[in-house]
């Protein structure tokens, strides 16, 4: 794309321009979306009739295909970032697509055992948390430094909208194959979201094969360079702020998976309906990232995280004397925008800051500890939500705890921001 084509064109026309990055956002659309719903899949298959005579219940079946989903993110999500630095994120990418397509395929055709199957589930796991890396990597290669912004902005939208639109058409999705196609049952899942995973990788093709991957020096060490990630994010201290906001918004959104059943129980005394509330707070993000990508130009120099942190505080405040449904899904709403004034400009503050030999290490160490952010809060605000009810009843206990998660957001909002906001400063005073 030319310099003139790049200029002519603002937010999301400039991106559209460019074919490279239209490949790399497909691939993604198909990838997130087969993600959602994969684990839909995989929860079926765990609780189907095939496994009846296992000596499992099916709520701990549930429960393990959702570990082996997520631990390879925590155990693999620093490694995957040096083999992703090591190699051309193209190719990183294409083969990651093309062994979770593989995988999936194979799933029909694997004994009926419970070991078998989080085994598989593990694998593509793991795949995926090379797959991250690698296409948070390759966005800059592509995306001229002025276009990051709505790059990412785009990208945010694109993984809250898969996330809303994958679990909700994720059951009716696979239970229709099976009735459309009966005479192909036992493999139309499999075969739909393993040929997604592929198309996904052949659409990768169309990115050119262009970057120069520097050899390693004599001696070099794997662990070395895990260890020089770490270092590298611990001296520099606009991109560790920058990951820890992340990790503060991520620790915000899990913990809203937990809370958000409390809420809805005191609201219309079914748990049931929390599911309302996390998509409203992911519609939320998706529109606050679509006008961020467009006009964010304009606000760069306002600090949007801060607000961001604010805006979430003030939303859990509203949370704890909220007694009507309708109100609530606007309050989720509005914490959902907050959160992307955080997402959108600290993943572009990654991107932008961190040097290209360094991009794998460091978003494979941040989709590591993101991992770890999602996990906690959702075990502390168990436990918290338990405690609290107990002592105060369950209305009073509810409204202490997320009166206190306010003022911890607020406090460690802040305290990353402003941390980050003088790193910023001196970087940009260079």
């Amino acid at each position: 794309m030319s310099s003139s084509d790049s200029n002519s064109a603002s937010g999301y026309l400039k991106l559209l321009r460019n074919y490279q990055f239209l490949a790399l956002w497909m691939a993604q659309i198909l990838a997130q979306l087969v993600d959602k719903i994969l684990l839909v899949l995989l929860i079926a298959i765990a609780t189907s009739t095939d496994y009846k005579d296992y000596p499992v219940p099916v709520n701990t079946r549930e429960s393990l295909i959702m570990i082996a989903t997520t631990l390879p993110a925590i155990f693999f999500g620093s490694i995957a970032g040096i083999f992703v630095d090591m190699h051309p994120k193209r190719q990183v990418m294409i083969l990651c697509n093309v062994l979770r397509g593989v995988l999936v395929l194979l799933i029909p055709f694997i004994p009926k055992a419970l070991p078998l199957l989080l085994a598989a589930t593990f694998l593509i796991s793991a795949l995926t948390q090379v797959f991250a890396p690698a296409e948070q990597s390759a966005i800059p290669s592509i995306v001229p430094e002025s276009g990051l912004m709505s790059a990412n902005a785009l990208f945010t939208m694109t993984m809250m909208t898969s996330m809303i639109v994958g679990y909700a058409i994720g059951s009716p999705l696979l239970s229709g194959l099976v009735e459309w196609l009966p005479q192909f049952k036992d493999f139309s899942r499999e075969l739909l979201l393993g040929g997604m995973y592929l198309l996904s990788g052949v659409v990768l093709l169309l990115i050119p094969n262009r970057e120069i991957v520097h050899p390693r020096a004599e001696g070099y060490s794997f662990w070395g360079d895990l260890i020089d990630g770490f270092k590298y994010v611990r001296h520099n201290k606009l991109i560790a702020g920058a990951m820890i906001q992340l990790c503060v918004l991520y620790g915000i959104l899990s913990a809203l998976m937990k809370l958000s059943m409390n809420l809805t129980e005191l609201v219309t005394n079914s748990r049931a309906d929390f599911g309302y509330l996390i998509a409203a707070a992911g519609i939320g993000l998706a529109i606050g990232a679509l006008l961020l990508g467009q006009f964010g130009d304009r606000f760069a120099h306002r600090p949007l995280p801060l607000v961001g942190f604010v805006g979430m505080a003030f939303a859990l405040v509203m949370f704890a004397f909220v007694s009507n449904l309708w109100l609530s899904l606007v309050i989720s709403g509005f914490l959902g925008f907050h959160g992307a004034l955080i997402a959108v400009p600290m993943q572009t503050a990654i991107q932008k800051y961190t040097p290209e030999n360094m991009r794998g290490k460091v978003f494979g160490l941040l989709n590591n500890v993101e991992n770890i952010a999602a996990s906690l809060p959702l075990v502390l605000a168990a436990v918290a939500l338990d405690l609290s009810t107990s002592f105060f009843g369950q209305k009073l206990g509810f409204q202490i705890v997320m009166i206190a998660c306010s003022l911890i957001v607020a406090f460690l909002g802040t305290w990353a921001w402003t941390h980050t906001h003088k790193a910023l400063g001196s970087t940009s005073s260079k």
